[in-house]
């Protein structure tokens, strides 16, 4: 009798312990030293919200339920990261964007309010980096003694270019002024007043010699390091801003025209002289194309192949006079246009 009773006990209690887990995972719930082997209907019954409440998913911490939450959008266009956590989409792609401003351009201000750009020295820096003072000095010198037979042969064209600047042109802006080849041209007339703009400030020993000696007070003459997609200088000021060789190795042909359009007056003149791609399909184009990349590496990010012409006549001016000119002592540099643009 006894081992029968016994044997009815322990299926109870398997029976019991069966009814009141539900699984493995519960058991130790129920099955502690105090708790009854064979628990009846109200000890069941009193397990059930127990129960209820383990099977219930637990409540998430605050800061999972911010990660939940949709990521906060920085600005629009901002991309987000394919990050498998979400607590992190937001702070990363906060940080990537914070970070990316730095490398992306400063765009100029056209507001008439600042009229500058929001900081063209680290514009400037970004577009064209210092290079060591030996190297920059290396590389002006050769300008002031390798360009002497180009700045011979298009002396003539300046020459009728230049005497488009009128006594009533008293302040004037020049990008890439180098070391200073059109002074001669324009500074005789008038009370004029020059900024030379260059991303090279070993050219302003030379650009400034190169002033004196063609007879502007040093009173009347700065030299801004700086670049023309991003000019320290105000909008509306200028009535005129010259650029030769310049748009062919600047790193953006269309924002360097938008400021040479906001710095202007109204009814201010643009002069310029550039070399530019041959006509299409032409063997001189051809020989461009297979030279462009290397005149790239060596004469700091000059282009053989813009279409700079059409480009200044794209860019808004009121009106454009351009002109074309082959200088055929200078092989695949030859073609040139040369003309005054009107704001």
């Amino acid at each position: 009798v006894s081992s029968t009773l016994s044997s009815q006990r322990e299926r109870e209690r398997e029976r019991g312990m069966g009814t009141v887990s539900g699984g493995h995972v519960f058991s130790g719930l129920v099955a502690g030293p105090t708790q009854s082997p064979t628990p009846n209907a109200a000890q069941r019954r009193s397990l059930l919200p127990r129960l209820g409440r383990h099977a219930a998913p637990a409540p998430r911490p605050a800061w999972r339920a911010i990660s939940r939450a949709p990521p906060v959008t920085p600005s629009a266009g901002a991309e987000a990261l394919p990050c498998p956590c979400r607590l992190c989409v937001g702070k990363r792609r906060l940080l990537l964007l914070g970070a990316s401003t730095a490398l992306l351009p400063v765009l100029p201000s056209t507001s008439l309010a600042s009229g500058v750009s929001s900081d063209p020295a680290a514009t400037a820096e970004r577009i064209h980096p210092q290079r060591p003072d030996w190297y920059e000095d290396i590389y002006a010198q050769a300008m002031e003694k390798g360009m002497r037979s180009y700045e011979a042969e298009v002396a003539a064209y300046k020459e009728k270019l230049f005497t488009q600047l009128t006594e009533n042109v008293e302040k004037v802006l020049e990008l890439g002024i180098g070391t200073g080849p059109n002074l001669k041209y324009y500074v005789g007339a008038g009370d004029r007043y020059v900024i030379g703009v260059d991303p090279n400030k070993q050219m302003e020993k030379y650009a400034r010699a190169s002033a004196v000696a063609a007879g502007l007070q040093s009173t009347n003459f700065s030299f801004i390091r700086g670049v023309g997609e991003a000019l320290d200088v105000r909008d509306n000021t200028m009535d005129a801003v010259i650029g030769t060789l310049v748009l062919c190795s600047v790193s953006d042909v269309a924002e360097t025209l938008r400021e040479v359009r906001r710095v202007l007056k109204p009814g201010g003149l643009y002069l310029f002289i550039e070399h530019v791609a041959a006509q299409d399909g032409s063997l001189l184009r051809f020989m461009q194309g297979l030279v462009d990349p290397l005149q790239q590496f060596v004469a700091d990010g000059c282009h053989l192949t813009r279409e700079t012409g059409k480009q200044i006549s794209e860019a808004g001016f009121s009106r454009v006079n351009l002109q074309a000119a082959f200088l055929s002592s200078l092989s695949i540099f030859g073609p040139h246009v040369y003309g005054i643009a009107y704001k």
